[in-house]
């Protein structure tokens, strides 16, 4: 006779610098689907989450923003490659969380999967269309280039727990920033299992940090924080919170991005990816070339 086997239930963890702790505060809440019935328990993020999170992106910044936008741009093609071949558990957590059919949840994570790939092929491109040479009246290269930001937080989107999740993360990183997300406050599991996919691909640590929890308790912390250099709002649905956190930005001049209705799954364009993004120019003078006066 065969024995009946105890279910094995999923512990979903933090993702902060290549790691997967359980926040410092040992704070768990419960995660439901869109009948209300329980699903997992998600880790509750303190402030000291936030803050630590902070640190490991800022460690990673450096040296993720001096790989060649070549090798970003294969590391990000390669977690579309590790989420296909889980594809599976995801088209299981976004139905439940957003509660959908099977069907119209593997359109979703089919079309997050694609976004990355998209996201992919724009990080050796993007210098061509934001960068460039500048005409100047003198003997002058004036050359403009694109570079990072350097730390961004991004607010994840309530209600997309998944393409538009994927859709704020990658194109921060694409551009060498790193990136400390907060999940969806309500359906935080398909953000959670991205950690997963993340540290199993060629991914560097403190790159991306998922926390999840209450968006109103971790945000100001970190819109705050003198060491995040931008915040995309996308996620912050209180108008009134929104304001807060553009007010509390201010003190450092973050850059802010600010929530507006999104269609996830139509064509995103640039302007996420050159949200994040500063303009170094160059000027260096021509010279002369012998006794013509020719210069080059």
């Amino acid at each position: 006779m065969s024995e009946q086997r105890l279910s094995v239930f999923k512990t979903y963890k933090l993702y902060v610098g290549g790691k997967f702790p359980r926040s410092e505060s040992g704070r768990v809440y419960e995660v439901t689907d869109s009948k209300d019935k329980w699903l997992a328990n998600a880790p509750l993020s303190s402030r000291k989450d936030a803050r630590d999170a902070v640190v490991a992106a800022r460690k990673a910044q450096g040296a993720w923003a001096g790989k060649t936008a070549y090798l970003r741009g294969q590391i990000l093609y390669r977690v579309a490659e590790m989420l296909e071949g889980r594809k599976d558990q995801f088209v299981r957590e976004v139905a439940e969380a957003e509660g959908l059919s099977k069907s119209k949840a593997a359109a979703i994570v089919d079309a997050a999967i694609d976004r990355w790939v998209w996201y992919a092929g724009w990080t050796d491109k993007i210098a061509q269309i934001v960068g460039g040479g500048n005409p100047v009246a003198g003997p002058f290269f004036n050359l403009s280039s694109p570079e990072p930001t350097g730390v961004v937080t991004v607010v994840a989107p309530q209600k997309s727990s998944f393409l538009g999740l994927v859709s704020v993360i990658a194109p921060v990183i694409a551009t060498g920033n790193t990136v400390v997300v907060i999940a969806s406050e309500n359906s935080p599991l398909p953000a959670l299992s991205l950690g997963e996919v993340l540290a199993t691909s060629d991914l560097p640590g403190g790159v991306v940090n998922i926390l999840s929890g209450r968006t109103a308790e971790i945000t100001p912390s970190l819109a705050a924080h003198q060491d995040v250099n931008a915040i995309d709002l996308a996620g912050v649905e209180d108008d009134v919170l929104a304001k807060e956190l553009e007010v509390a930005a201010a003190d450092n001049l973050k850059r802010v991005v600010r929530p507006q209705p999104v269609d996830w799954s139509a064509d995103p364009g640039t302007h996420r990816l050159t949200a994040f993004l500063e303009t170094k120019t160059v000027w260096h003078p021509t010279g002369s070339l012998g006794a013509s006066g020719s210069s080059y």
